[in-house]
Formats: C-alpha cells, structure tokens, sequence
C-alpha cells in the first residue's frame, strides 16, 4: 500500500468567501450545481470552512514553492512561503493512502 501526501494552502473566510459559500450551500440544498463564478471561487473544488483552498503541490503557479524532501530515514515536502501568496495562513497536509 503505498502513501500519497497533498499539500493545501488556505486562505481564510472574510466577507466575499461567506457570501460565496452560502450561494454554493443554496444550491446545493437546491439540488442545482452553482454558477461559474462560484465553482472559480473557490477553485472548483467544494469550499472549506478553513477559507479557499489552494492546492500547492499539484498547481502549476505554486511548483517553485513546493519541492519534495529526501532523506535517508524520511521524506516529505519543503515550502518556501516567500512564494506563496501573501493572504495564505494556512497550510495543510494531508495523507491518503
């Protein structure tokens, strides 16, 4: 079984990622898939409470920030926050197997 490791970003909520996320809840209660600027909103992924995510590791934009780490006894992800965006707070790690 092998392991895969996703790096996320976040930037957290404020006024227009709460009005997006309650267009996004009413029409999921709706049954009706949200209108384009919301799905861009928060990346085309379903939002976070933790604000929009950002992949890191799978984006293309952030491939200078995010290198892989090797060692002899471990091995992991090395981000460099000077190339991030500045309203990132948050960064996540996730492992999936």
């Amino acid at each position: 079984m092998s392991m895969s490791t996703h790096v996320e970003g976040f930037i957290p909520p404020d006024e227009k990622f709460n009005k997006m996320f309650r267009a996004y809840e009413a029409c999921e209660v709706a049954g009706i898939r949200p209108p384009k600027e919301v799905t861009d909103f928060f990346n085309g992924v379903a939002p976070d409470p933790a604000g929009v995510r950002i992949s890191l590791n799978y984006d293309k934009k952030y491939k200078d920030a995010v290198t892989e780490y090797n060692e002899d006894d471990g091995q992991g992800y090395e981000i460099d926050l000077t190339k991030l965006p500045k309203d990132i707070k948050v960064i996540r790690f996730t492992n999936s197997w």
